[in-house]
């Protein structure tokens, strides 16, 4: 029997608003950040790593609420935790105490998810194998017992989820090995930050074209008549038929919304991602309306899997964009993407970040391995920044992602990055 015997954190910051990486209509200036675990155990196996994303000022505050974690699990038996994930997520997430601060929803949440997500990793090391690889191979049994289905009967009954897996898992092989081959489809925002001029927009465009993309990602919100000449400077160097989606980060109201995208219609966008805010379920369902055929994504900022259920049952989103640090780890998104699966909407996850591509395509590529059984319309973030500071960082390769062939999930920041990034004392800030 071993132990966990340490939760270690980090606040990790990366300066991105120096050159304005990742800047949108509504966080001009973010420093990628992480609220970083280390889960450590007393033998000589591998320890379980995870994050929560933010983006500057504030992480000192997910890093304190995932140590508020710390007397949960540290003492813990590793291999009891790891033959019951599923009740190692509720004890967590329904702890009576910490509950409170939620319920099920922000920093205590996503501090959960971190910790969620060591323990995925460290259990995946443990296995040998990459997580998309372990939870593909899990029996649809296994997976409905990873999910609480607390509050989502209504929608999706722990049956019906089984249903979906059984009819998923006779395929499975085949697709796991198409996955190896051939990748997982993935788009690129690289191109459209908001602070990008209009010549770094275009040469970052034609890169993304040259690099074998088909979709590509503008920000929107900031200007109008600014996001229409994008929009045409983009349009005229993809064509017709690479897709252009656009995102607003929350920027709008519902009314200004419709508006707005009705001025970019013409530039035929492929979606329009978070157009307000993402607590508005209806207001999310009235855009859908009013401005399709232009469908609307959202997801990155839902808190919880309730919150995607109602987006579901009042059909306001037509794409899932499951994050995988802003809910409780990896259990809660595979409810989402069995409830995605129920209502027949395609999930593209969000990614960029600091470490989000590395963690979230473990998700992606199991979705389409042992749930969805499909790829079309369903596509992957990609943002070409960090990544080398993982130990094992995603490959792009013609516009796809390589499925990740190392033991875990793909979390692990090298010593180095963690030293230099630590904030406000590691080098990169003295």
């Amino acid at each position: 029997m071993s132990q966990i015997t340490a939760l270690d954190t980090f606040d990790l910051r990366f300066p991105t608003s120096r050159m304005l990486d990742g800047s949108d209509a509504m966080n001009p200036d973010p420093d990628y950040s992480a609220a970083y675990a280390i889960l450590r155990t007393d033998d000589d196996g591998p320890d379980g790593h995870g994050f929560v994303f933010t983006i500057g000022r504030g992480n000192d505050v997910q890093v304190a609420a995932i140590e508020a974690l710390r007397p949960m699990l540290v003492g813990a038996d590793v291999e009891a935790l790891l033959a019951d994930p599923g009740e190692a997520w509720r004890r967590l997430v329904h702890d009576s105490q910490l509950r409170w601060l939620g319920p099920e929803k922000g920093v205590m949440h996503m501090a959960i998810g971190a910790v969620v997500n060591a323990l995925w990793d460290l259990a995946a090391k443990r296995a040998g194998v990459p997580l998309w690889r372990l939870l593909s191979d899990l029996s649809p049994e296994q997976i409905v017992d990873l999910v609480d289905f607390r509050y989502l009967e209504d929608a999706l009954t722990p049956a019906e989820a089984l249903e979906l897996l059984r009819a998923a898992a006779p395929g499975k092989a085949e697709r796991a090995a198409r996955l190896v081959a051939d990748g997982f489809p993935a788009y690129t925002t690289s191109p459209g930050w908001l602070g990008y001029d209009d010549a770094k927009l275009a040469r970052l465009t034609r890169e993304a074209l040259d690099a074998g993309f088909t979709q590509i990602k503008l920000k929107v919100g900031g200007d109008l008549d600014d996001d229409v000449r994008r929009l045409r400077i983009a349009r005229e160097i993809c064509g017709p038929d690479v897709r252009i989606a656009v995102d607003a980060n929350q920027r709008w109201g519902v009314d200004e919304a419709v508006r707005w995208v009705k001025e970019l219609a013409p530039f035929d966008p492929w979606w329009v991602e978070e157009p307000t805010s993402p607590d508005d379920i209806l207001g999310h369902a009235a855009i859908a309306e009013a401005i399709a055929p232009v469908r609307v994504a959202t997801g990155e900022h839902v808190a919880n899997r309730v919150m995607f259920k109602q987006l579901l049952q009042a059909r306001a989103t037509q794409f899932v964009q499951i994050d995988a640090t802003r809910v409780a780890g990896v259990n809660e998104n595979v409810a989402i993407l069995l409830l995605a699966a129920k209502f027949g909407v395609p999930v593209c996850p969000h990614a960029g970040g600091v470490g989000l591509c590395e963690a979230v395509q473990h998700l992606a590529m199991f979705d389409y391995v042992a749930v969805s059984g499909s790829t079309e319309d369903r596509i992957l973030e990609y943002v070409d920044h960090l990544h080398e500071h993982f130990a094992d960082p995603v490959r792009v390769e013609n516009g796809r992602y390589r499925a990740p062939e190392l033991p875990g999930a793909s979390t692990e920041i090298l010593v180095p990055s963690l030293v230099a990034h630590r904030y406000p004392d590691g080098s990169v800030w003295r």
